[in-house]
């Protein structure tokens, strides 16, 4: 999409950007946390190891078997590369006016929710997302089809959720000039 003579270009990825409305503000754009890609990681790492051992000791005189193993681990492989590249192209993004979610390397979907809609917000982090730094974040909306509702593995989930309340409820910050303590500033880039 074309942006106007004299735009300032858009901050963040084209495959976020081609989403936004012309008047959009782009507030935050984050990907899903790394750690979405610890257990695809694992496995594949586990299955290398296996096929080693299994290769250098029990099966290495049946090369049926051998063969089945090693393509086992292939498709452990492929499967964790299919994670890491599906992660590479999956955005949450908060606008001024509305929170998307991108996800899909092949067929592509884009989860919308006008900001006006969200009646509750609020976010959890499980132990290992308070170890690796990640959480999820509940969105709740008047309407009952949501485009989203969980979206998980968001990380820096405390100063999002400030960021995402602060669009919310603007009138919150200004109403309490005398406690500027209180209030923690969001950086710029997430």
């Amino acid at each position: 999409m074309r942006q106007p003579p004299g735009a300032q270009p858009r901050a963040g990825p084209v495959a976020v950007n081609k989403y936004l409305l012309p008047n959009e503000e782009q507030i935050a754009t984050v990907r899903r946390h790394p750690a979405i890609l610890i257990v695809p990681t694992i496995q594949a790492v586990g299955g290398l190891l296996a096929a080693v051992v299994l290769s250098a000791t029990v099966l290495h005189h049946d090369k049926v078997l051998l063969w089945i193993v090693w393509l086992a681990w292939v498709a452990l492989l492929l499967r964790m590369i299919w994670y890491a590249v599906n992660w590479a192209v999956d955005y949450f993004v908060v606008t001024s006016e509305r929170m998307l979610l991108t996800s899909g390397l092949l067929s592509r979907k884009v989860a919308m929710m006008p900001l006006t809609k969200v009646t509750d917000m609020s976010f959890r982090r499980s132990f290992g997302g308070r170890l690796l730094g990640y959480g999820e974040f509940i969105v709740e909306s008047a309407g009952q089809d949501q485009a989203f509702r969980v979206v998980d593995h968001i990380p820096y989930p405390e100063q999002l959720y400030l960021l995402v309340c602060g669009k919310l409820f603007p009138n919150a910050i200004d109403s309490d000039d005398d406690d500027d303590a209180a209030f923690r500033p969001v950086p710029d880039e997430l």
